[in-house]
């Protein structure tokens, strides 16, 4: 059997980025509500949190702490049975959208408490003493004052996505990790091969730098 040359397969590849960018929208739009409401609650229920809750906080800790600390694959493979029953199938796109955002909340998560830990203590006090509730002070001096923050650590969500919709293709995920094992890897085909990773580093190349002039320009306005 004749190898596929890369120049043939541009239309398999552009296929696959299109599942790429589907996966790591849906996901990380997921990612970004999800992990923004477990980041919120982690901050508020701290010990020196608006609404310290010990127990709560360090539950939702443990668990974000479990699903952070497992490698993506073995996520992945673990989640095959969580997934077919969301979805119906643990194959194709939209099957990995569940390990996507099940792997990634617990990372954005603790990007958005740090990022939330870092406002001045001062502006909180300043709120409350002005009469504030513990939701205004979230929503309207919390957040607003950690947003580059909050939008370099989504750009680093971005680019974990990317990486992690690779990995997905090893069971079949669909999108540019699965192009380059099923067309690159096992048919022993270096060209192919190469040009989903070049295609992986400029949507790398691409989210990091949206991310970086969207960061740059909260900072003008500042």
């Amino acid at each position: 059997m004749n190898k596929l040359s890369w120049f043939d397969a541009l239309p398999e590849v552009w296929a696959a980025t299109l599942d790429t960018l589907y996966m790591v929208g849906v996901a990380f739009l997921l990612t970004v509500v999800g992990g923004v409401l477990v980041g919120v609650l982690l901050h508020v229920t701290a010990p020196d949190g608006l609404r310290p809750i010990r127990t709560l906080y360090l539950v939702v800790g443990a668990v974000v702490n479990v699903f952070r600390s497992l490698p993506f694959l073995v996520l992945l493979i673990a989640l095959i049975g969580v997934t077919r029953l969301v979805v119906g199938t643990a194959i194709g796109p939209t099957a990995a959208l569940v390990p996507l955002t099940i792997g990634a909340i617990p990372f954005f998560a603790r990007i958005v408490e740090s990022a939330l830990r870092e406002v001045p203590r001062g502006r909180v006090d300043a709120a409350r003493a002005m009469g504030a509730s513990n939701r205004q002070i979230v929503t309207k001096v919390l957040l607003p004052e950690s947003l580059s923050s909050l939008i370099s650590g989504a750009t680093l969500t971005a680019v974990l996505l990317v990486g992690y919709s690779a990995m997905a293709g090893v069971v079949g995920g669909g999108g540019l990790g699965d192009f380059a094992i099923v067309y690159g890897y096992q048919r022993f085909n270096t060209p192919v091969l190469m040009v989903a990773v070049v295609v992986l580093i400029v949507l790398v190349q691409a989210l990091q730098t949206v991310g970086d002039v969207a960061v740059r320009a909260l900072a003008h306005r500042r």
